[in-house]
């Protein structure tokens, strides 16, 4: 057996030849050997027992893994809109010069190669880079790039780099309850042990906490939906798939306070009976891992995990890591959950939700990390002490996560209920022309607006709160949301694989400076079409931040218009009929008819 068979042997039996645990597979074989050979995907499917057309269906899938050479050196540039505007275009040009590739593209050395990737969850120390999807490296100046390119051509191994370069820190600026002094170990859950299920799950409701992943949906409920569905088992996991341009909350909760997040999550699983939990870590915080590992193995040893928690017979539960392996779409529940099963992210088909038939087809309560660093809170001090926090619609506090211009990017902890204008002050944001709240499939907001209040029932938000001053072209803030859906299209439904790719090329359209008023309404037609026809929020919510920018900052779009310029051979008939066909949709809106 050559050493490579008896290397991958070892892994397949650390994860117990299981099916699901394909994705975990993969991601160690690309780390190892920075790129997984379609005889390996072969080796694979045959010890999992696996057709070989689904292992590489799920290899191809995630941005992570590459079945063709990639180099010795994979560096990924962060390419959210916030590392934009700190120059990530020409700090990505400036690398791609000294090292003599183009973007995408493997030197024919082997040697390396340089790409962009989707938000990197460091908006407030970039620009950021990713180097083989492990080690991050953070506030990127052209003298870092230098050197970069120096030691990728010295072939220093990349554990042996500055490690100042991989400094993340939290930089929370303003700190409440879930950010604060947190309770000491073990008490949270002795409190809800005190309480028994029954009493915990009561004080969750009256606390009417909702969840912090952007859905908002009660707590509470979704625990006792869970408890009721009966199955062999139940499942607690935790959704750390923080993939949402302009969010790092969840990079600090479980950089600092993991052992909070961990406690909510053994509450939940007294509430609903679960002996197994999950959580779910995006692939970009693959650097968190080990950390992470640490931490609950020391709760294992002190009895916080396990078999019998704090001696309470019956109460055994345990928490394993799965680590993503970047795609944006897995932050949505069903997407997650088919991820942690080992197969494509795809988003299913709902009902049956999560609560009923999730994992492995079993009753499983799906929670942000922020959700179950709250539960602990409550846990401690009580459901109706959290429900006199923050308006009566949306109670507690809300973690918010804000980049771009200001004077002090980081954490900030609010009630709900805060004003915009009073999170803008506290940053040192002036001459602020607009703020992206939630993300771009969240809100844009004009100063006309930042009298309005975050909370359910008026700004609601994931926990991104994007700052554009005055200097910033909110076209070119639209176009880089527009490239982001694009490019985190799962692919698997008509309207949101096509029409995201038409809105890219009619805005990189309008930019070339080809553009008409007409194609602004097409561009509010797509919006339209695939509003109400894709297979889940991602494409519904993909124009979200181009209808906010046309309707509230018109004046960044007529800059690029041309009313009597088209571009050569451009049709608008023809033009719109496509995006009708691809869309599933005819001129009123209405599903056209399967002819087949």
């Amino acid at each position: 057996m050559t050493h490579h068979h008896a290397w991958l042997e070892t892994l397949l039996t650390r994860h117990q030849h299981a099916p699901h645990q394909l994705v975990q597979v993969l991601r160690e074989v690309q780390a190892e050997q920075h790129w997984i050979s379609r005889e390996t995907l072969g080796q694979i499917a045959d010890a999992l027992h696996l057709p070989l057309a689904q292992v590489e269906g799920v290899a191809g899938f995630y941005r992570f893994f590459h079945t063709r050479p990639v180099g010795q050196y994979r560096v990924l540039l962060s390419d959210n809109i916030t590392d934009r505007m700190l120059g990530s275009e020409a700090l990505m040009q400036a690398l791609c010069d000294r090292l003599k590739v183009q973007p995408g593209v493997m030197r024919q050395d082997g040697r390396v190669s340089v790409a962009a990737t989707s938000c990197t969850g460091l908006c407030d120390q970039g620009p950021a880079a990713l180097i083989n999807h492990h080690q991050v490296v953070t506030r990127l100046t052209p003298a870092r790039i230098e050197h970069m390119a120096a030691l990728i051509e010295t072939q220093v191994p990349v554990a042996q780099w500055p490690a100042e370069w991989s400094r993340v820190d939290d930089q929370i600026r303003l700190a409440d309850i879930k950010l604060g002094a947190q309770p000491p170990l073990g008490q949270a859950i002795a409190a809800a042990i005190a309480r028994g299920p029954q009493g915990m799950l009561d004080d969750i409701k009256r606390s009417k906490l909702r969840g912090r992943g952007g859905a908002g949906f009660a707590t509470g409920t979704k625990w006792q939906l869970c408890r009721n569905f009966n199955g062999q088992t139940h499942y607690v996991v935790c959704n750390a798939d923080e993939g949402e341009p302009g969010t790092f909350k969840d990079r600090v909760l479980l950089s600092s306070f993991a052992d909070t997040v961990f406690e909510g999550m053994a509450i939940a699983a007294l509430v609903v009976g679960a002996r197994q939990g999950l959580v779910y870590l995006r692939g970009e915080y693959r650097h968190l891992l080990e950390p992470l590992e640490g931490v609950l193995q020391r709760r294992r040893e002190q009895q916080l995990l396990g078999k019998a928690i704090q001696g309470l017979g019956g109460f055994d539960f345990d928490i394993r890591i799965h680590v993503g392996a970047g795609a944006y779409v897995c932050g949505e529940e069903s997407a997650l959950i088919e991820s942690l099963e080992g197969k494509r992210g795809t988003p299913r088909i709902r009902p049956p939700f999560p609560v009923e038939a999730g994992y492995l087809g079993q009753p499983t309560t799906v929670n942000n990390v922020e959700t179950f660093a709250a539960a602990t809170h409550i846990a401690v001090h009580g459901g109706d002490w959290w429900a006199k926090i923050g308006t009566p619609q949306s109670t507690g506090t809300k973690i918010h996560s804000v980049s771009g211009d200001c004077e002090r990017p980081g954490l900030y902890e609010y009630p709900f209920g805060t004003r915009i204008g009073r999170i803008l002050e506290d940053c040192g944001a002036t001459n602020t022309q607009a703020v992206q709240v939630g993300g771009p499939s969240g809100v844009c907001l004009s100063p006309l607006e930042f009298g309005r209040r975050i909370g359910f029932e008026d700004v609601p938000t994931a926990g991104a709160f994007m700052v554009f001053d005055r200097s910033r072209d909110m076209f070119e803030v639209a176009r880089n949301f527009a490239q982001f859906f694009a490019h985190e299209s799962c692919g698997f439904c008509t309207p949101c694989r096509v029409g995201t790719e038409l809105v890219v090329r009619r805005m990189d359209k309008l930019r070339r400076g080809y553009g008409s008023s007409e194609d602004v309404q097409v561009l509010y037609e797509l919006d339209k079409l695939m509003h109400g026809a894709t297979h889940c929020g991602l494409g519904a919510a993909a124009c979200n931040p181009l209808r906010d920018t046309i309707t509230k900052f018109r004046p960044a779009y007529e800059k690029h218009l041309q009313s009597l310029h088209f571009a050569p051979g451009f049709d608008m008939d023809a033009e719109l009929s496509q995006a009708r066909l691809a869309t599933g949709r005819d001129d009123s809106g209405a599903h056209l008819e399967n002819m087949a």
